[in-house]
């Protein structure tokens, strides 16, 4: 006996309005269904991400961890700007200080491509198009500026624009923004000295090896502050590294792809809004209005 097969129109329409519903579960879905769906408000469930180890908030930075970011090398204590802010971002996921742990990270390794040992990472590291090819950013957390120190008897330490740093033995930290300015809006006429460490590039501003360092605005009041007395800030720089559109953030770091990037992202822009972000900045970063801008 032959069967014979409705036409769909002779079909029921709750028959066919199950078979849509069925096609569109099956449908893949695009970057924002999936970015939405890793950082959206149910798959974010405080204390219960899918971090590294199960109830547990893993951080990555440097060692040494430097002030005024971290202080006394220890980034469990909660004190300085970057570990406050690493804490508060841990509190807005759900993990309580007793349940983040922290890990070295370096910052040239946390920065490139391959598997991390963190769920996210902290270590003034800045947003950059370069960068985003190899991991994950959240939204920024810190607005930066780059700024020049040098020592006070040195020529360096008179310049009052961009083009008095052009014969100027300059040394900046590998890998960083504060090189991208060196070579990028200074592009002085002798090949500036690269460091490691921002350890290393003191040495040799100590040392007379270079006549100015570039390092980020607050590193640059705590280092002439409390490191290198004897050097001063002689400017900053305003905008981007490079000419960029954007203003210089820094942001948090994560695996490439990580399911945890939209949730930290909103942790990081609730601090934002409701001012928790402004008041770390008041209470451990100097205060950069009396640097003047080199143009």
């Amino acid at each position: 006996m032959s069967s014979l097969r409705k036409p769909l129109s002779a079909l029921p329409l709750a028959v066919l309005l199950a078979a849509a519903a069925a096609l569109t579960s099956c449908a893949p879905q695009d970057a924002k269904s999936d970015t939405a769906a890793s950082g959206g408000a149910g798959g974010c469930a405080p204390g219960a991400l899918a971090t590294r180890t199960a109830g547990t908030l893993t951080v990555g930075t440097d060692k040494p961890a430097y002030d005024p970011w971290f202080s006394e090398d220890k980034p469990e204590n909660g004190k300085g700007f970057e570990s406050a802010v690493a804490y508060a971002v841990a509190a807005k996921l759900g993990y309580p200080k007793e349940k983040v742990t922290w890990v070295v990270a370096p910052f040239g390794k946390a920065t490139t491509p391959g598997a991390k040992d963190f769920d996210f990472d902290i270590n003034q590291v800045s947003i950059s198009a370069e960068r985003k090819q190899a991991v994950d950013f959240s939204s920024g957390y810190y607005d930066v500026r780059q700024a020049v120190i040098a020592l006070k008897n040195s020529k360096a330490a008179g310049a009052r624009s961009i083009a008095d740093l052009k014969g100027a033995k300059l040394g900046a930290q590998v890998g960083t923004t504060s090189l991208d300015v060196v070579t990028g809006t200074i592009k002085p006429s002798t090949q500036p000295a690269v460091f490691d460490s921002n350890d290393l590039a003191k040495a040799a501003l100590k040392n007379g090896q270079v006549e100015a360092l570039v390092v980020d605005l607050p590193t640059a009041f705590y280092i002439t502050g409390a490191e290198v007395t004897d050097a001063q800030v002689v400017g900053q720089f305003e905008g981007a590294p490079q000419g960029g559109s954007q203003g210089e953030q820094f942001g948090l770091v994560l695996d490439r792809g990580s399911k945890l990037t939209g949730c930290v992202t909103q942790a990081v822009d609730a601090l934002r809004a409701d001012g928790t972000l402004a008041g770390l900045e008041k209470q451990w970063l100097s205060d950069a209005v009396a640097a003047p801008v080199l143009k």
